[in-house]
């Protein structure tokens, strides 16, 4: 009788053991930490190189093309480095007041960045900590600000600036591209300063802080990727900016750098070399500013939209 029972209860074994040993198995294959192999989406990669190199050739251009005089460009081939490079580009860039307007583009830039530093951090402080319903109001009334269009505003803004005196002058510039830069920075900052934990402020209240030391001290350390985000990005748009200085300035000495490349354009024909040699100084202190803040756009841009 046992010998039967054990032959009718040995299929049954046979099969448990068989799925036990594969369910080990396809643990064994699929064990935590060890990910399936992926086969290569060869035309994503495909799209991206070709996409790299739309990128890269008008920069690629523009670089060899500032090194070669007017006579080699229309002689050879403009996508071939020249065989004999010259500097006379950027000499005489140079000596055409380049520097002058250089300084003027830098304090534009610098004073136009700080002071919307300085508000979007405040108004961001504000509208995180508010208990009120006051900071809410703000923000929605701050937010319409990205939905006007610059082009939309220019002729109330031309007429306002001529009314306050300052036509033809470097405040023309600074002002409305504060007012225009507020906006998007206090979205980024705002979304940065709510990923500050709570308790952290009110650590610091219960040691008898105030809301400027809090500011100060806890704020703005823990907020450096949104704020390098916010700079470098309205660095930017204000360094490149055209239409303000187009519209609102008319003197050679108050010019920036977007409209001094006017200069190379003459009557019957453009000095293709010398605009391009121009470019490519315009744009190194902004090249230098990525690469030491690049680390921190991501972090600022990405802060709090996964919520």
């Amino acid at each position: 009788m046992s010998i039967e029972t054990d032959n009718a209860l040995r299929p049954a074994l046979d099969e448990k053991l068989a799925t036990g040993s594969s369910s080990s198995s396809r643990q064994r294959r699929h064990r935590p930490g060890r990910r399936p192999r992926e086969s290569p989406n060869v035309a994503a990669g495909a799209l991206g190189w070709i996409w790299l190199g739309i990128i890269i050739l008008p920069i690629y251009f523009i670089v060899i093309t500032a090194f070669r005089d007017r006579a080699d460009l229309a002689a050879s081939n403009p996508l071939i480095p020249t065989s004999s490079p010259t500097l006379a580009n950027f000499v005489r860039v140079i000596e055409n007041d380049f520097l002058h307007f250089f300084a003027n583009s830098v304090i534009v830039t610098l004073t136009t960045v700080a002071v919307v530093l300085a508000v979007s951090l405040m108004a961001s402080y504000y509208i995180v900590r508010s208990i009120s319903a006051g900071g809410q109001r703000l923000f929605s009334v701050i937010l319409l600000g990205i939905a006007i269009p610059v082009q939309a505003t220019i002729i109330p803004v031309y007429y306002l600036i001529l009314q306050l005196g300052l036509y033809d002058t470097l405040w023309a510039l600074i002002l409305p591209q504060i007012a225009f830069s507020i906006p998007l920075s206090v979205l980024i900052i705002v979304n940065f300063v709510r990923d500050i934990p709570a308790e952290l402020f009110e650590s610091m209240r219960v040691d008898g802080a105030g809301e400027w030391k809090i500011l100060l001290n806890l704020v703005v350390p823990m907020s450096i990727p949104a704020l390098m985000t916010v700079g470098i990005y309205q660095a930017l748009q204000v360094w490149n900016g055209f239409l303000f200085p187009l519209i609102l300035t008319q003197s050679r000495d108050v010019r920036v750098l977007p409209l001094s490349l006017w200069e190379y354009q003459g009557q019957f024909a453009v000095d293709v070399p010398a605009t391009l040699a121009a470019v490519v100084l315009s744009a190194l202190p902004l090249l230098v500013a990525y690469v030491l803040g690049r680390r921190y756009i991501v972090a600022g841009l990405t802060a709090g939209f996964g919520k």
